[in-house]
């Protein structure tokens, strides 16, 4: 199964923001626990490459890629930490040049037609869409199927419970990425549990999709 087609499966992909490696692992098993066994750790914070090397060595089957890559120094921490695919908010032709040098699975994040082509000269046709909500939701993502057909979008950003469902029937969406089921205050409380309860939810509103 290539990494496309784990991301399909997984249908959402948390992303995830760790102050401290140390609680990565108990994260992932969270995560796992709940039915989702992958994550976008972002390099929102120090901790990112230490966080991704924590879980790929403990749970080499749990699915990690590393979120917020926005330079080739990152892209290149997050691989070399382990992960098996990154996440931008936008587009970087430098990015996806050395992406594209060491064979790794990059996911730039677009919201115009302009910067959806930028990504196509590189061969990239599964995207990620940001700030989702912000930039018109599911009305934008139709608009933007129509002339790009043989691109899929992973919608980010204003993504939850109540609308995950929507975006993830439309055939133009892959998967969705967000934050709901590993809010902030759990991860900081190590309440794995909640975390665990939060994604068996998310699970079971598109398990049927």
């Amino acid at each position: 199964m290539t990494v496309i087609e784990k991301i399909k499966a997984t249908k959402i992909v948390p992303v995830v923001k760790i102050d401290d490696a140390a609680d990565a692992v108990a994260l992932a098993d969270a995560l796992a626990a709940g039915g989702i066994s992958c994550a976008e750790v972002t390099f929102r914070t120090a901790a990112a490459a230490d966080a991704i090397a924590a879980i790929s060595a403990a749970r080499p089957d749990f699915f990690v890629g590393a979120g917020t890559v926005v330079n080739v120094e990152q892209a290149e921490k997050a691989l070399n930490a382990g992960a098996q695919f990154l996440v931008s908010p936008g587009f970087s032709a430098k990015v996806a040049a050395y992406c594209a040098e060491k064979n790794a699975v990059l996911l730039p994040g677009v919201c115009t037609p302009t910067e959806i082509m930028a990504a196509m000269e590189f061969g990239l046709d599964h995207l990620k869409f940001f700030p989702a909500d912000a930039m018109g939701g599911l009305k934008t993502l139709k608009a933007l199927s129509a002339p790009f057909g043989s691109v899929k979008f992973m919608p980010t950003g204003g993504i939850n419970a109540a609308n995950v469902r929507d975006f993830l029937s439309q055939p133009y969406i892959y998967a969705c990425g967000g934050s709901w089921m590993v809010p902030g205050k759990m991860v900081k409380e190590k309440d794995w549990a909640g975390i665990t309860a939060l994604t068996k939810e998310a699970m079971d509103v598109v398990a049927d999709l």
